[in-house]
Formats: C-alpha cells, structure tokens, sequence
C-alpha cells in the first residue's frame, strides 16, 4: 500500500509544488505546443521513479506519465473559462483514478488498506502537509475565484448564494463533531462566526469581504478537518496491518 501513498505523492508534487502558475497560463493557451507541458509530464515521471527508488518500475512511470499527458490535453481542449472549476476537479479526479489503476495493474491486484507497514507511516503524514500546506490552498482559490472577482463589485451588497454555502459548511462541520464526539469544537465554531458576525454587523459596507473571508475560512477549516480524519483512518489500518504481522 505504501507505493499508493508514493505514487500520490508524486502527483501533488508534480501537480501543485513544481508546476508554477505561469507554466499553467502558458499550457492554457498554446495547449499541445507549450514546452512546458512536456517538461511537466517529464518531471511527473522522473519524482515517480525517485519516490519509488527501483528502476524496474519504469514501464508503471511511463504509464502513468502517457496517461497524465492524455488527461491534460483533454482539459486544456475541453475546458472553458467559466467552467474551470469544474474541469479541475474532473481533472484531479480523473489523475487519481489513473494513478490507483496502474498499481492495482502492476502492483497488487486486490486493495488491501492492511498491507500499509506501521514502519511507513511517514509517508501518510508527508502527503498530508503537502496536500495541507500546497494543494489546499489551490482547491480554496478555485473554489473562490468568482466570489474574489465580485469584491471589488459596488453593486452587490452580498456574494451571490454566499449564505446557502455558509450554512451547508456550517452544517457539515456540526455534523461531523458530532459524530467523532467533538462537542467543544462546534462552541469554537459558533464563537468564530460570532467574530465574523460581529464585524459584519458592525461596518455593512464590509459584507461581502466579511462572507469571503467567512466561506474560506471554513473550507479551509474543512480540509483540514477531513484530511485529519482520513489519516487516522489510515493510521489505525497500519497498526491493524502491523498487528496482524506480529500475529
């Protein structure tokens, strides 16, 4: 399971920490002509090979990079600009689903959780600061962007649908404390929103820059929770793993 947890690694590197945003611009507008393209593809299969340290492994670098070039062309020809949000997720969506058919081709043919090593668990908190500290705050700025263009809007007094979201996240979040058992955390949310509330209440003009920074702050505040959760999911299936070894 370990190589999973590498493979993905590999791709929030290659897709977030070493892909600048004019490397972005640039595919999006010369598509299959940019170089940088092909110099993106070229380091998602050299950090594939580095993470994985076995050269045998080459033929899976090579799929994986074939079929991450595939899926960026079909984005950059498909997608359009009031649609970008959308593409990104179907893009990202379609990456991992790549990356998990490939293992499953050349690793293992079942997908077992408990072959996770204890002894490796440091791999699941690597792509957890990357995803916290790079990915999330990419996912955050797509998610906004049309609500960071309507800022400077005079017209509106309020971000469009800025309080149905509000309220859903809100919901989502008092669901989850309640089934993990975090009571406390839903007064810590409640006194934030008071905060916000607060500032909202008191300067009107400043509405919409209180809801944006309100929307970002919970989902930033959601990634965070759900990242949390799923690795200690992943965490208890290791020592289950590690306890069956020992057994």
């Amino acid at each position: 399971m370990i190589i999973i947890i590498k493979l993905l690694i590999a791709h929030l590197i290659g897709d977030f920490l070493l892909q600048p945003r004019i490397w972005v611009d640039e595919k999006e507008n010369k598509k299959i002509k940019s170089k940088k393209l092909y110099l993106h593809l070229l380091i998602h299969g050299i950090l594939v090979l580095l993470l994985l340290w076995q050269i045998d492994y080459w033929p899976l670098a090579l799929m994986l990079v074939l079929a991450h070039g595939i899926i960026d062309i079909i984005k950059l020809y498909l997608q359009q600009k009031d649609k970008k949000v959308t593409w990104f997720f179907i893009d990202q969506g379609l990456h991992v689903v790549s990356i998990f058919t490939f293992w499953k081709i050349w690793v293992y043919p079942n997908l077992d959780l408990s072959l996770l090593p204890l002894s490796n668990s440091f791999y699941v908190y690597v792509i957890a600061i990357i995803f916290l500290t790079v990915v999330s705050g990419v996912i955050i700025r797509i998610l906004m962007a049309n609500w960071s263009d309507s800022l400077n809007d005079s017209h509106d007094e309020s971000l469009n649908n800025a309080g149905k979201y509000i309220g859903m996240l809100e919901r989502l979040f008092v669901f989850t404390f309640v089934i993990t058992g975090n009571w406390e955390a839903i007064g810590f949310l409640l006194a934030a929103k008071s905060v916000f509330r607060f500032g909202d209440l008191k300067e009107s003009k400043d509405r919409k820059l209180t809801e944006y920074i309100l929307i970002g702050t919970l989902l930033s505040f959601g990634l965070a929770i759900a990242t949390g959760l799923l690795i200690n999911e992943l965490l208890k299936c290791a020592q289950f793993g590690a306890q069956l070894k020992l057994n």
